[in-house]
């Protein structure tokens, strides 16, 4: 991801597309991060902040559906096309900022799927209840973050990938944003060099 932010109104900072050829070298095995953070047949995901679909596709595969929301319509017309040629047809695609995430899924999912935006979001709990309200009782939340390490030290092909290094967040403080919403650590897993993936389960009432 580009170290500045993103300027269209709602994206979150230094939350862009990054460019595919380090960021298939990243993740050369999606449905292997999505198995690790319990994603699971039969269940109904949103893929939020979705992009291009690189994860979308994995998702597709696997669950009984999944939902795209992205704030960027090309970027979703691009995941369109990929789940397209890859002969799968069960995605569904939604327009919409991330913080109407319940209205964009319709009625509530069983798990929601969030990878390299959390930390570029203006209020992390904010987003956190907003994914709550999107969950089914006892559904699962999960962030898939860089750990807080300098940007120079996160380097793919040669060079430093990722968001500003004060972007970053400990699994510690993607805990202490996302716990007050409602939720409760289900497990912490690593899923690349780079990353991991906090999974949060929704507190029953």
């Amino acid at each position: 991801m580009p170290d500045s932010s993103a300027t269209q109104a709602g994206f979150f900072q230094s939350a862009r597309m990054p460019d595919p050829d380090w960021w298939e070298v990243l993740w050369p095995d999606p449905a292997k991060v999505l198995a690790d953070v319990g994603i699971e047949p039969g269940m109904r995901v949103a893929d939020l902040c979705s992009g291009d679909g690189w994860f979308t596709l994995q998702i597709a595969r696997i669950a009984a559906a999944v939902i795209a929301i992205d704030l960027d319509p090309q970027l979703l017309d691009l995941a369109r096309i990929r789940l397209k040629e890859a002969g799968v047809a069960s995605g569904h695609f939604v327009t919409s900022d991330a913080y109407d995430i319940a209205a964009a899924v319709g009625k509530p999912v069983d798990h929601v799927f969030l990878a390299n935006t959390f930390h570029g979001a203006p209020d992390h709990t904010r987003l956190a209840r907003a994914v709550h309200d999107a969950l089914e009782p006892d559904g699962l939340f999960t962030v898939i973050n860089w750990h807080d390490r300098p940007r120079e030290d996160t380097t793919v092909l040669g060079k430093p990938r990722g968001p500003l290094t004060a972007l970053r967040m400990s699994p510690e403080a993607a805990v202490a944003t996302v716990e007050p919403a409602g939720f409760k650590l289900h497990k912490l897993v690593d899923v690349s060099p780079y990353h991991y993936g906090a999974v949060f389960r929704r507190a029953s009432s």
